[in-house]
């Protein structure tokens, strides 16, 4: 887990220093969505802003992961047994003795490991990964706030082009479907923590001020435990 670098704008700084001391501010967020959306950028940013460690995903450390992108699902099961392990090793070194929890923004939910699981093995993996997962016993901290990134397969497909990671540029289209779909259901029914769903589709948090500003102030003024995030389209 990394300190994130102390770039943000002065701006950035005033409103969320305003914000803490109107109400308290969600002490965990975690940043969901499919490959491609955008969630580690989001993240970033988000460690920056409120001055939170920074918890991302070990995708480039994971090295099954090319291989299952170019050549499928039979090295499914060694690509989520170590995204799976690796996540249980994240969550134990979080501190367990801060009585209100763990000050972070993850790029992650724990709860994405089996969704990934029941999207790629097949059955008898599924089964071996069950009672892996079973043996950890893993108990993984709420978020306070779950932002949920959301765009269709054919953005999520420009953008990993447009980044130009080599072993990426593999996926299928229907891979990219399945999986826009598989997390569209997931959070449809979703209810552990207060979520804020996101139309990611046309939204530049990497570069464009004013939409994370416009998401900030949404965040802000979060009220009950689901609010969707439609940005205005002056701001596009």
């Amino acid at each position: 887990m990394s300190r994130p670098a102390i770039n943000t704008s002065a701006a950035i700084s005033r409103k969320v220093s305003l914000a803490a001391e109107l109400k308290p501010l969600p002490r965990y967020i975690a940043v969901e969505g499919p490959i491609g959306v955008g969630k580690t950028t989001l993240a970033q940013r988000l460690a920056e802003a409120f001055r939170y460690p920074l918890l991302v995903e070990p995708v480039t450390e994971n090295p099954f992961l090319d291989r299952f992108y170019e050549e499928g699902n039979q090295h499914a099961l060694p690509t989520q047994l170590f995204f799976l392990l690796h996540r249980a090793r994240q969550i134990s070194d979080l501190s367990q003795h801060d009585l209100l929890g763990p000050t972070l923004v993850a790029d992650f939910l724990m709860e994405k490991d089996r969704l990934f699981a029941k999207l790629t093995l097949d059955d008898e993996e599924y089964e071996l990964y069950e009672q892996i997962h079973k043996h950890l016993a893993l108990r993984p901290p709420v978020p306070d706030l779950v932002i949920y990134l959301q765009a269709p397969a054919d953005i999520l497909r420009q953008r990993i082009q447009g980044r130009g990671i080599d072993f990426e540029q593999h996926i299928e289209m229907d891979y990219l479907r399945a999986l826009a779909d598989t997390y569209t259901e997931f959070f449809h029914y979703y209810d552990a923590a207060p979520l804020l769903i996101v139309n990611a589709a046309e939204i530049d948090f990497a570069h464009n001020q004013n939409h994370f500003e416009a998401l900030l102030d949404q965040l802000f003024h979060m009220d009950g435990n689901r609010q969707f995030f439609n940005p205005n389209p002056t701001l596009i």
